[in-house]
């Protein structure tokens, strides 16, 4: 009993459906422009100089929060071989240890996650050096730009509230980088969803393999049967 996520209610369909929706966007983006890119490289020898830069923000984007809905769907591999051969309480109880285990890691993943984009954001990295016990100054790294990614919109409030009123000529990194501590803050909610899921008796493991395959094979089977 694992993987087959179904959002509850009006709300949970609807926030399934954004983040779906989030990750079709970047998906899609990322294909738009390196399609034109090429189209403009090959067909008159010119380029969009920020398209590379842009097509990793988004690929970054899309990996860090593509992490969270994985867990959310109870999508990620795993090797369950030994999990196969115990009974079902032992491998509820094995998946809840899995589970806590990760959330510990989650904790530190979002602890150095903030640490790293707070300073470009001009506020303070989080002080101790496993787990958070405060806040210590950081030197402001606000002004900051990307390489070539122009400013899409509200500058002057980008402007205003990072970098004290100075121009930015680039996107401030504190924008791309912002994903980090977003991505492993929802990483972190859907690992504690998914304990509850399981302590509930919905699902008894944060993985999926033989099943994975089973439905590669079974989706394999159906597309030789229609054609």
């Amino acid at each position: 009993m694992s993987g087959g996520f179904q959002p509850k209610g009006r709300f949970g369909a609807f926030v399934h459906t954004i983040e779906e929706s989030i990750i079709a966007v970047l998906l899609g983006l990322m294909t738009l422009v390196t399609f034109i890119n090429v189209v403009m490289r090959y067909g008159f020898n010119s380029q969009l100089i920020w398209g590379l830069e842009l097509v990793l923000i988004l690929f970054a984007w899309l990996v860090l929060f593509g992490i969270s809905y994985g867990f959310k769907v109870v999508s990620h591999l795993g090797v369950d071989a030994m999990l196969n051969l115990t009974g079902k309480s032992t491998r509820r109880g094995l998946g809840i240890l899995a589970t806590l285990a990760c959330i510990l890691y989650g904790v530190l993943l979002l602890k150095g996650a903030w640490d790293y984009w707070a300073p470009f954001a001009g506020l303070d990295a989080t002080s101790g050096r496993w787990f958070p016990t405060g806040f210590e100054d950081s030197r402001d790294q606000g002004w900051y730009e990307t390489e070539q990614v122009p400013i899409p919109f509200a500058q002057t409030w980008l402007e205003n509230t990072f970098n004290m009123g100075e121009a930015y000529e680039k996107l401030p990194r504190l924008v791309p980088y912002a994903m980090l501590p977003f991505a492993m803050a929802l990483m972190l909610f859907r690992l504690v969803q998914n304990l509850i899921r399981i302590l509930r008796g919905e699902i008894d493991t944060i993985i999926v393999s033989h099943e994975a395959e089973d439905a590669v094979e079974e989706a394999g089977a159906s597309l030789s049967k229609e054609t």
